[in-house]
């Protein structure tokens, strides 16, 4: 009887349960919304992520501007500020750079274009755009090389000695386009081959010693088309760690091309890298022009510049060969600061017949480099010359 009422009670125990369950789902839902809206709640409640100003952005862009950036297609990045010069006295620059690869693979090579334009004091306006272009597998490739500048100029007239003399200083007012663009299909390796074009034109005026011209006109276009071999294995183009570079270049400028003063041209680079120690590498540089024929002045080998023999007014010393060479350590110092140092030499002259070993000008300086880019950096550099010329540079990408 015991055992009958008991199963009689487990059975209303089930019913009961049975009947009341709805109820209490229920319950069990309102308290699991409850617990949603609670945690809604809670989200909501958290304070909303602050909004930087604009100094808080700009500084939060250069902060992260060098992290590697492997997924996206095309890092880009800008940046300008005050600079000065020797020569164009007080400025403000503005430098863009990026890399990209046309095809995402690890065999095609990083593409990289800057452009840059700058403006000074002295009436120095400046705008180009210069990169390579690596085409899928590094089958082809483009360099080219592009600006338009004005820049009321010096000059010493043309050969070494009227270069070294002081009273031959003069003055003009100087407008120039120039444009070069090698095509180059991969032949082997890393070795490439293929066409150069060139075009230049310039106009000068109101030259205080016009008879530093020797009657040439003030205005020349010079066109020019020719042969180019390139050696490239370098592991990065902007700023190699490692490999080596070599260019040369058979330029013509013949008279169906538009030139009044028809001339060849020979050109050559080499450059070699190698990490030497912890954070420092060391780079050489080899750079040859000679001209031959009628060359007008302003086609003439320069030297001086923002890439090679720096420090000295570029085209002060000028005549038609030309032979440069230097050598840099680059030694990374702490996060993204490093250091560099070079010594290197120059020597223009008419002929070989005619090359004095007396007539080689020396160079050395020092630069601050800032990694503002994935291995992309921007340069200051001071360098000096003979006779106490110097100049401060500030650029993108290593001089070379």
């Amino acid at each position: 009887m015991k055992l009958f009422v008991r199963y009689v009670l487990l059975a209303l125990g089930g019913l009961a349960w049975s009947c009341q369950s709805p109820i209490m789902a229920q319950n069990m839902a309102e308290s699991d919304s409850i617990a949603v809206i609670a945690s809604t709640d809670s989200l909501l409640a958290q304070p909303a992520p602050q909004k930087l100003n604009l100094f808080q952005k700009v500084l939060k862009y250069f902060n992260e501007s060098n992290e590697p950036r492997p997924d996206k297609k095309f890092d880009f990045g800008i940046i300008g500020g005050p600079h000065y010069s020797s020569t164009t006295k007080l400025g403000l620059g503005i430098v863009a750079s990026g890399t990209y690869r046309m095809r995402h693979d690890s065999l095609t090579q990083l593409s990289n274009v800057s452009i840059y334009g700058d403006a000074t004091t002295t009436g120095f306006l400046l705008i180009g755009v210069k990169g390579n272009n690596i085409f899928p597998e590094n089958k082809y490739r483009i360099d080219y090389d592009f600006y338009l500048y004005t820049f009321p100029s010096d000059f010493w007239g043309i050969g070494y000695d009227n270069g070294n003399n002081n009273d031959n200083k003069s003055s003009y007012n100087r407008l120039e386009t120039i444009v070069r663009i090698d095509w180059l299909a991969r032949l082997c390796n890393n070795l490439y081959g293929g066409i150069t074009t060139g075009f230049n034109w310039v106009k000068g005026s109101d030259f205080t010693k016009p008879a530093l011209l020797n009657d040439e006109p003030r205005e020349v276009i010079s066109t020019s088309a020719g042969l180019a071999l390139t050696y490239d294995s370098r592991d990065f183009i902007p700023n190699a760690a490692r490999g080596v570079y070599f260019n040369v270049r058979q330029r013509f400028f013949p008279r169906i091309f538009g030139n009044k003063h028809p001339f060849t041209r020979t050109a050559f680079i080499f450059d070699y890298y190698q990490r030497a120690w912890e954070g420092a590498i060391i780079a050489f540089d080899l750079h040859g022009e000679f001209n031959y024929g009628d060359v007008p002045w302003n086609m003439l080998a320069s030297l001086g510049g923002s890439t090679r023999m720096r420090g000295y007014y570029e085209g002060r010393y000028r005549d038609k060969c030309l032979i440069e060479t230097q050598l840099e350590l680059r030694q990374h110092i702490w996060h993204r600061n490093g250091i560099a140092v070079w010594v290197g030499a120059g020597n223009v002259f008419p002929s070989f017949s005619r090359f004095d070993w007396g007539h080689t000008l020396p160079n050395y300086g020092i630069g601050y480099r800032w990694e503002f880019k994935n291995r992309v950096n921007l340069r200051l550099d001071y360098g000096f010359g003979k006779k106490g010329q110097s100049g401060f540079l500030f650029n993108i990408n290593e001089a070379f």
